[in-house]
């Protein structure tokens, strides 16, 4: 009798100890020494996600880790997605990364008022994102951060892009007030993109918007260089002095030898600027030019903006610039 209780304790301390070091290994630290990425492709079971995780060295044993993980983990799903394990991550960690789907996540930065090409550049440079796409329609995509994982289609992220401008701007053309001059929602592209090209202050965009509403109101030419500027580089910077020919081009943009709006956007403007144009600042200002200080200064008769226009050719020229 005595010879079997001292076997059922030998027989529990050695459960015991067991559980100990299953726990530990499940809660210690793991074998990677350095950061590694490991990839889940969609549709992974947790077995061959574990396969992967120990291919890349995140985990020490594939088979001990489903075990591990069906006694001392959930039974939750997995998602898809690439992850950056931590050197040292337990296997607890790692279970956990995956079924909370804490994915690597890489961004692609559209700044308002790029132009489409430039995002076309952006996105054909992100090497982790993978087939051809042509430029996209100008006006379509609305700057911002975009998320994406390694190996996704860079039509699919174009997708996302244009999906938030789509949803962005019919949102907002239900809140536009009675005093915007646009009468479509592609009309308040076109005219946010010219107010984004032309201000980079965000305190202004509603007053360059009341200017140039005022001026379609009045039949007159809204005479904006970054429409002089579009079809000579598709919104590349021009990196010179606009030429006397070119601002005379006749060309469906230059909103300088014509009235009314350009005949397309000539940027993707931002959230601020569509806003502007459904809500612009109730004002009589027809002119504005820039004050030396980054932003501009308004006038309501060509007297005031001659006598304004005279000012800031005197700061160039102290600068050197003239």
């Amino acid at each position: 009798m005595k010879k079997l209780g001292c076997l059922g304790i030998i027989a529990a301390l050695s459960v015991v100890v067991a559980l100990f070091f299953a726990v530990q290994h499940w809660s210690g630290d793991g074998p990677s020494e350095s950061d590694v990425t490991v990839i889940v492709p969609q549709g992974s079971t947790l077995s061959s996600a574990a396969r992967a995780m120990e291919e890349a060295g995140a985990i020490g044993s594939a088979d001990r880790f489903l075990l591990l993980a069906r006694f001392l983990g959930s039974d939750d799903p997995i998602a898809a997605g690439e992850y950056a394990v931590p050197a040292g991550a337990s296997a607890s960690r790692v279970l956990e990364m995956m079924q909370k789907g804490e994915t690597l996540q890489r961004f692609v930065t559209v700044p308002e008022g790029w132009p489409s090409v430039m995002v076309h550049d952006a996105l054909m440079a992100a090497g982790e994102l993978t087939g051809e796409i042509p430029v996209p329609e100008e006006g379509s995509i609305l700057p911002d951060s975009y998320s994406y994982t390694r190996g996704e289609s860079r039509a699919v992220v174009v997708g996302r892009m244009q999906k938030a401008m789509a949803d962005y701007l019919a949102a907002a053309w239900e809140k536009r007030t009675p005093n915007t001059v646009a009468k479509t929602p592609q009309e308040t592209v076109i005219l946010a993109a010219v107010v984004e090209k032309e201000t980079a202050k965000p305190e202004e965009r509603r007053m360059v918007a009341g200017v140039y509403s005022n001026r379609i109101r009045e039949g007159m030419r809204l005479q904006a260089d970054p429409t002089v500027i579009y079809p000579i580089t598709q919104g590349r910077p021009l990196g010179r002095r606009i030429l006397r020919s070119e601002l005379d081009a006749v060309n469906g943009y230059n909103t300088y030898a014509m009235a009314g709006l350009p005949v397309g956007p000539i940027a993707n403007p931002g959230r601020a600027s569509i806003d502007a144009v459904l809500n612009p600042a109730t004002t009589s200002a027809l002119y504005f030019v820039a004050d030396g200080t980054g932003g501009h200064i308004f006038a309501d008769t060509l007297e005031q903006h001659n006598a304004n226009v005279r000012k800031w050719y005197a700061i160039r020229r102290e600068r050197g610039e003239m």
